[in-house]
């Protein structure tokens, strides 16, 4: 989503996993109104016309973190100042983004550092284990399985891409513990009412940045959602979306 002029701000905005970029094409499309230039590029493997294909259980944490530096490079070129925005595994994405890159903005939208059933301290463990065994594949919804909406994503998910995504994240936190990040400022946003990540870990990703100094590191809480993980796809039936762009917008917006 690109003006004809030059622009002072650009966004990168990055989808979760088995989504695609149509999951912020709304959200994005209120930020060109603005009269900045967007990107949302398509996460590896994801958006393919065959809801049930296989590709995802070939995701590796190597081809996200080589499409995060690719995707950032061209995003760079769209405005003078460039604000990173990822949701989910996307949030994971823009988090490897803050830590390395000099932007000068990046959003965390419930970012997956782990499962939020899983304490943080055994994810990676868990990671291991999971990638040790066969990957499967889980409906998201095992009641609607093919029938889930939007058509736009996939409507289950490889347990070897998430556990991929769980070692990347442990990365991470890693670096996070022994650098500070290169982003400017860092904002992590929590839903209170998380179904699906876990919340403790982004708190503590959010403690582990703010103990260097440098950055300005901001930790918001989203309250008053129902339990939810997916807040931000404008077509999904609970809505919740056009609940919350508005706080979303005020703060990519500056």
């Amino acid at each position: 989503m690109q003006h004809e002029a030059p622009v002072t701000r650009a966004y990168l905005l990055l989808h979760g996993l088995t989504a695609s970029p149509l999951q912020f094409a709304e959200f994005g499309e209120l930020l060109h109104a603005r009269g900045a230039n967007v990107y949302i590029p398509r996460l590896p493997r994801h958006g393919l016309a065959d809801r049930l294909t296989r590709e995802l259980e070939h995701l590796t944490a190597d081809e996200l973190r080589s499409f995060a530096a690719e995707s950032v490079a061209f995003a760079r070129t769209l405005g003078d100042h460039l604000t990173v925005v990822g949701f989910s595994v996307g949030g994971l994405l823009a988090a490897h983004i803050a830590q390395h890159v000099a932007v000068e903005r990046v959003t965390c939208i419930a970012p997956f550092l782990g499962v939020a059933w899983i304490p943080g301290r055994l994810m990676a463990r868990a990671a291991r284990m999971a990638l040790v065994l066969p990957n499967r594949f889980l409906w998201w919804d095992p009641i609607l399985r093919e029938r889930q909406m939007p058509e736009h994503g996939y409507p289950r998910f490889a347990t070897h891409a998430v556990a991929h995504a769980a070692a990347f994240a442990a990365e991470i936190l890693a670096e996070a513990s022994r650098t500070p990040p290169a982003a400017k400022e860092i904002q992590i946003v929590l839903n209170a009412s998380e179904s699906t990540v876990n919340n403790r870990t982004g708190r503590r990703l959010a403690a582990l940045w703010s103990a260097h100094k440098g950055g300005r590191i901001v930790l918001h809480r989203l309250s008053g959602l129902p339990l939810s993980h997916d807040i931000i796809e404008p077509l999904a039936a609970t809505g919740l979306a056009s609940r919350v762009y508005p706080a979303l917008l005020d703060l990519v917006v500056r």
